[in-house]
This record gives C-alpha cells, sequence and structure tokens, in this order.
C-alpha cells in the first residue's frame, strides 16, 4: 500500500491535526461555457455527471449547488436502497439502480458502505398479506428476489417486534427483500463528486442559478450568482425545488412539494438488522453503524419548502415506533430532520426532455430519490447526451399525465397501509 493511503498516513495526519490533506476534488472558477451544466450538486446531479463522462465521453461538464455538496436532500434522508416494485417500469428501473449499487464502492474507488441487510415487510391484516404475496411474486417474475415470512418466520426474523395478545396492531406475517438494504448517503455524494471531478467535472459551489439564458427558444446557459455561464444543454436535477427551477423555463409541472420528517434515536447495541416496515401505517425503522435507530413516516400534508419538522408528524412517527418495537419507547430522540419532496400524480419519477429546447428535467422522486441515485444518473446522462429516453426510463416522460398513463404503484409510498 502507497504511503497516500496506508493505515500510518492516516494516523500521521490524525496526529498532526489534519494538516496536508489533498481536496476530494476541486474548487475550479466557472469557465464561461460548457457543453453541459447540471444544476443540483445533490446524488442525482453528481451521479449524472459522473455517468456523462464515463459512459458518454462528455466532460466538459458543470456542476452547479447553491449550497455545498450533501447540504440538500443527498444527505437528508434515511439511506434505505430497495426494488420491491410492481410496476413493469419500476421494477426493471429500481432494480437496474441495484445492480449499481452492489458495485458501487468498487466502480466509484469509493466506499459508499453498502449493506444488503434486507427489508422486511410486516403485514399487519390478512388483506395486507396477500398484497404481499401477490407483490413477491411478480418481484420473482421479474428476477427480484423475494421471501414471504410467515408470523413464525417473522418471529425468529425480527423478534423484537410487539407480538404479544396486548399489540396495537396483529402481525400476520411478512415479505422480505433479502438484497436490500441501507447506503452511507454523506458517502454516495462524496464518491460520485470526488469520481466525476477525477473525469474532469467542474463541481461549482455556493452557485446559485436566478434564470436562464435564451436564444430564441432555446436555453443556452444560466444566470447565477457567480456570473453568466454559457451551455449547449442544461439540466435539472434538485430535489424538492424541480417545479420552481421549471417554472422559469416557463414549464408547468404534475408535481407537488412537501416536507419529509425523519428521525434518529440515541445509540443502542445492534439490534435491529433489517430495514423493517409495517403496514398499519407508513412507518420504516433501521439502525445505523452508530447505533441510533433511523425512522420515519409520512410527509407533511400541506405544501411546503421548509426544511423543519412539526409536532403533529413527530408525534405521529414516534407513535409508530413504539408501537412496532415496544423497547424503543424507553430511548430518548437524538435529532429530527426534514427534506424536501417532489410528489407526482402517480408516485413515480420524472427523467425527460422537455419542449424547451436544450433543457432537460430530472425529478418527482416522491419517496424513492435516495434508492434511484445510481440509476437516476445513469439513465439521465443517456437522456442528455442522445436525446431520447434510456430503456429503463422510457415510462417516465411527462407526456404521460397528458395521455393518463400513470405509472400508479399499488402500495407505493405513503399508501402501503392500504394494502
Amino acid at each position: 500500500m502507497s504511503e497516500r493511503y496506508s493505515v500510518w498516513s492516516l494516523l500521521k495526519h490524525a496526529m498532526g491535526g489534519h494538516k496536508g490533506w489533498e481536496r476530494a476534488w476541486r474548487d475550479p472558477e466557472p469557465k464561461k461555457t460548457y457543453d453541459v451544466i447540471i444544476i443540483g450538486g445533490g446524488g442525482h446531479g453528481l451521479a449524472t455527471a459522473y455517468y456523462l463522462a464515463k459512459n458518454h465521453g462528455v466532460r466538459n461538464v458543470a456542476i452547479l449547488e447553491k449550497g455545498s455538496i450533501g447540504s440538500g436532500n443527498v444527505g437528508r434522508n434515511t439511506t434505505i436502497v430497495r426494488s420491491n416494485y410492481m410496476m413493469q417500469e419500476n421494477t426493471a428501473f429500481y432494480e437496474h439502480s441495484m445492480s449499481l449499487w452492489r458495485d458501487l464502492s468498487e466502480d466509484l474507488n469509493y466506499n459508499v458502505m453498502f449493506s444488503p441487510r434486507g427489508y422486511v415487510f410486516a403485514a399487519c391484516s390478512q388483506a395486507s398479506l396477500d398484497a404481499m404475496v401477490r407483490r413477491a411474486n411478480i418481484m420473482r417474475l421479474n428476477g427480484i428476489r423475494a421471501n414471504i415470512l410467515t408470523r413464525e418466520e417473522l418471529m425468529k426474523e425480527v423478534p423484537y417486534l410487539d407480538y404479544s395478545d396486548t399489540a396495537r396492531f396483529f402481525i400476520y406475517g411478512g415479505m422480505m427483500q433479502p438484497d436490500a438494504g441501507t447506503a452511507r448517503h454523506d458517502a454516495v455524494a462524496w464518491g460520485y463528486a470526488r469520481a466525476a471531478d477525477q473525469l474532469g467535472v467542474d463541481i461549482i459551489q455556493n452557485c446559485e442559478v436566478l434564470d436562464y439564458l435564451w436564444s430564441g427558444d432555446r436555453v443556452v446557459g444560466v444566470k447565477t450568482t457567480r456570473g453568466d455561464i454559457g451551455a449547449g444543454k442544461v439540466a435539472v436535477a434538485v430535489a424538492g425545488h424541480t417545479s420552481v427551477l421549471a417554472q422559469k423555463a416557463g414549464l408547468r409541472l404534475p408535481i407537488e412539494s412537501h416536507v419529509l420528517q425523519a428521525f434518529v434515536s440515541e445509540s443502542v447495541k445492534p439490534v435491529v438488522h433489517h430495514v423493517v416496515v409495517w403496514s398499519a401505517t407508513y412507518f420504516y425503522v433501521s439502525q445505523s453503524d452508530k447505533g441510533g435507530l433511523v425512522f420515519g413516516g409520512h410527509i407533511d400534508r400541506y405544501n411546503s419548502y421548509a426544511q423543519r419538522g412539526n409536532m403533529a408528524n413527530i408525534a405521529e412517527t414516534t407513535q409508530g415506533l413504539a408501537s412496532l418495537v415496544p423497547f424503543a419507547a424507553r430511548l430518548r430522540l437524538l435529532r429530527h430532520w426534514g427534506g424536501i419532496m417532489d410528489m407526482t400524480p402517480d408516485g413515480s419519477p420524472i427523467i425527460t426532455t422537455t419542449p424547451v429546447p436544450g433543457f432537460y428535467l430530472n425529478g418527482g422522486w416522491c419517496y424513492g430519490g435516495f434508492k434511484a441515485t445510481p440509476a437516476s444518473g445513469w439513465c439521465f446522462a443517456h437522456t442528455i447526451a442522445n436525446d431520447q429516453p434510456h430503456d429503463y426510463s422510457a415510462g417516465f416522460t411527462m407526456d404521460r399525465f397528458a395521455r393518463g398513463r400513470q405509472i400508479d404503484e399499488a402500495g407505493y409510498g405513503p399508501y402501503n397501509h392500504l394494502q
């Protein structure tokens, strides 16, 4: 191992007050023009730039981030990675994302801490269990592993749930996707940023896009807080603010923005070895490497661009934790935060060209943004480079709403408890 990456080198730098560290990626001044500008330095924007450079040889690319890398939704989620969908478009897309997740650390030469610990869905009614059997069979037909668990098997797999006679919701059984799990959100952002930078992509932080530059009806650049920057193509990947940036280009999107809160408890010894979801309400929990229980639930019911929480949602979500995992009622809440979700009418995303020449959109990820990061970047890069959708994202164009062909996933996101 070279001196640069040896354990002794790390110890030397640590004991020396962290002096002499090299930047993970450059901090360049914006050029006057680029082949492609990507607005948004979150996971999807960074992944898009990386795959543009790697897969399509488009390296004169700038990522414009109004804050710092990792400060948006990519750092404000619960890190869940899965592909347990039923609709063909979603099944193919998210399973492609899973295939990219499995080798992502090696691909980026950066440990994203992907942990295929399994995703367990506990059914709180016979109807819910029947729906899970149907979902599992569809997954299997598409080559995705899925296991149906009886109540007794579930008790062995996740023994800390409330199976008592006084349980608020009786648990009938469940379904598990054994290959699903979690990844470290910060590491995903840093890994894609460093890898894109090494391929020549400029990452411009603290650079807010204010408006677009036009030549006739074509977008040819952006106006920013760091000056005007020209571009052959402009792509938007700004989870939570997609409709705002699209409106500046004259587009009205079928998107609403809502806050999604998430929570972390104080640390405890390892006990929650999977991601666990239940059907009584929309609730999910996992345990981080630091020992905290990471959990969340519904979006806030009102539209908002704020990143703060509210007591009604805090109460509902913590009640879900205490009802499902009784011992957690004794834990203290360490912190909670909010991310802004772009919610589409059918719960499926948008990756598309637009009626505006030179302008491309990636948004509407609802609850599925983090898990989609690799496939989103892969497909959006293809769309930008070729002006046509990738096979995996061909159904995610905006005209589906005009045609009435929604990709409406039964049991998707906030509607899981209706199964």
